[in-house]
């Protein structure tokens, strides 16, 4: 089994792009263990270890930032992460409630065969659009996911590499 991966082959086993994990580097919320004499980035065991981490909180729904506060200094316990995560769900289920009610006032409509308003299909379009970038981000989020089978996969085929001390590796 591989042990180190240039970006290109991260970026492949984990369904992220390249250019991800450069932005990840840039911000320095991830950088790889180590560079090829030729300057290409080489990730090991605890940098996959660390992505995964990573795209884990990015999956609870924090910004990039509160991921990388969370990774670089604990500052948030795993109760802050939960009760963020609350707060990101209950703001997705009153958005999905606005939604609910504005179909239910158009289907109202209809079915006494009433014509919409110019403000009543405005306030319905709204509603769906906001629900319609709320699915494409959580979409793109799982994407990631794969990662995490991935991590998984590796976990079931040797120790886990954060606890691993193997001194001829980075």
């Amino acid at each position: 089994m591989n042990t180190q991966w240039k970006v290109g082959e991260l970026a492949a086993m984990t369904g992220l792009t390249i250019r991800t994990l450069r932005y990840y580097d840039q911000i320095g919320l991830f950088s790889p263990s180590g560079h090829t004499e030729s300057g290409h980035r080489i990730y090991n065991g605890h940098d996959l270890a660390k992505l995964q981490q990573i795209l884990s909180l990015k999956e609870l729904g924090l910004s990039l930032d509160e991921v990388k506060e969370i990774v670089e200094g604990n500052e948030f316990s795993p109760l802050d992460i939960v009760r963020i995560q609350m707060d990101r769900l209950r703001s997705t289920i009153r958005l999905q409630q606005r939604l609910l009610q504005e179909l239910e006032n158009v289907s109202a409509l209809l079915q006494h065969d009433q014509t919409l308003t110019v403000n009543e299909f405005t306030a319905l379009l709204e509603v769906m659009k906001k629900s319609k970038e709320k699915f494409f981000l959580e979409k793109r989020t799982s994407m990631e996911r794969s990662l995490d089978r991935l991590g998984e996969v590796l976990g079931e085929n040797e120790p886990d590499p954060m606890i691993r001390n193997n001194p001829g590796r980075p």
